[in-house]
């Protein structure tokens, strides 16, 4: 039996489409691949999310279906829910989100945040996510947020200022979590806060919950109602969402996310999560998380070597975020350049920028996907001279893409795939 996808006959049906595909692996191959939001998932995630459980129907959980035929997949989703509540100590999950932003949509439901509710969350331009607020999602149309940011001085997050507008305007939920904050959050301060006023605590872990996993980073389960999380990112599993809860939160965020908010689960990708949760939970990945966090420090230390100032002073986390304001270069015209020499980041807002978000002030770099490819500490030393060497000499763009393709060459992505 064959389980792997069957590229001759996509390349046979749809040239073009198998095409891009094939470009796709060409660039992640020869490019070094530094967004903090990415990653490279094993063979094994390939393989089911690519399997035959993408033509089955299955609305409803496990033992409660709509649909006849769901014994198999009832199977691999059941996986997947005691696997995530092993691997994080969680007493509920709920692993048919189909991305983070419909997690966090349906446990804002699940915690009765309605129509004009008020709710505490970081920011955006301070490092929080679209769905903690931003005016142009439905977390800032449809709720009265109020957001909480970084001091000037450190860059840190100000957990006085927290307090005080937690106090002030009495939110339904107090959300953590963030986008581009490079240090671990105090989970167990903001949880004393939600307490105190009332308030239900809810932790968007996308970012983090591959090193969660990994035992590198400070859990939020044992303080939160709810934590939802993306299952890419530092996790390494196919693009999707988990939700995991209390016992008494359980019943309201399945029906938040079936029937409220989804139909028919992804039953392919819930299959490939579980495989992720598997693979998280042998020795190796914590490892790999280690590795993902030392790297992020060594290349936070180089890059300040080359005339990048770390907001924040550094990071705790697999990312960081650079201001360029030394160097004279907007993060729009930093990502374009080394784009150009392989080199794939994002341009980012930094605290207090005074550019638009699509220009912005700094850069955001990640090193889950370079970890994943083994590069260690060593490494990021050269990555660190690389971007350097681009960001002051634009004509050195050539000479380093070659340097880079010689970079990932020692560290092959996907030998086993043509």
């Amino acid at each position: 039996m064959t389980w792997g996808p069957d590229y001759g006959a996509l390349e046979a049906a749809d040239p073009q489409i198998a095409g891009a595909i094939a470009d796709e692996l060409r660039r992640q191959r020869s490019n070094l691949q530094l967004i903090a939001s990415e990653n490279l998932t094993s063979p094994a995630v390939l393989a089911a999310q690519g399997s035959v459980l993408t033509n089955k129907y299955a609305e409803g959980y496990p033992g409660h279906r709509y649909y006849g035929g769901c014994e198999f997949v009832d199977v691999a989703e059941s996986l997947a829910i005691e696997r995530a509540k092993t691997l994080f100590g969680a007493e509920h999950a709920n692993v048919q989100p189909h991305a983070g932003a419909q997690a966090n949509m349906a446990a804002y439901h699940a915690l009765g945040v309605g129509h004009g509710d008020t709710i505490l969350a970081m920011s955006l331009p301070h490092g929080g996510h679209l769905t903690h607020g931003s005016k142009v999602n439905f977390s800032g149309k449809w709720f009265n947020v109020v957001p909480y940011g970084v001091r000037r001085s450190d860059e840190l997050i100000d957990l006085d200022e927290v307090a005080e507008l937690a106090r002030e305007h009495r939110p339904k939920v107090i959300v953590a979590g963030a986008t581009a904050y490079p240090r671990t959050i105090d989970f167990g301060a903001f949880a004393s806060i939600a307490e105190e006023v009332g308030a239900k605590f809810m932790v968007d872990a996308a970012h983090f919950a591959g090193l969660i996993a990994g035992g590198v980073h400070p859990s939020p389960v044992p303080h939160a109602d709810v934590v939802t999380f993306t299952t890419h990112k530092t996790l390494r599993g196919p693009r999707g969402g988990t939700i995991l809860c209390r016992a008494e939160h359980a019943k309201a965020v399945d029906k938040a996310v079936f029937p409220f908010l989804q139909g028919g689960p992804l039953m392919h990708a819930i299959a490939a999560k579980a495989v992720a949760f598997a693979e998280a939970a042998k020795p190796d990945f914590a490892g790999y998380a280690r590795r993902v966090v030392d790297d992020a420090r060594a290349l936070a230390e180089a890059l300040t070597g080359e005339g990048l100032r770390m907001v924040s002073g550094g990071t705790d986390i697999h990312y960081l975020l650079a201001d360029l304001g030394e160097l004279d270069l907007t993060g729009a015209e930093a990502e374009t350049r080394l784009d150009a020499a392989g080199i794939s980041l994002n341009k980012n807002a930094i605290p207090f920028d005074p550019r638009p978000p699509m220009v912005a002030s700094g850069i955001r770099v990640g090193t889950a996907s370079v970890a994943t490819q083994g590069m260690d500490p060593a490494e990021m030393v050269e990555i660190a001279h690389l971007i350097g060497r681009v960001l002051k000499a634009p004509g050195d763009v050539e000479a380093v893409r070659a340097d880079v393709a010689e970079l990932v060459g020692r560290f092959p992505v996907y030998p086993e795939l043509a």
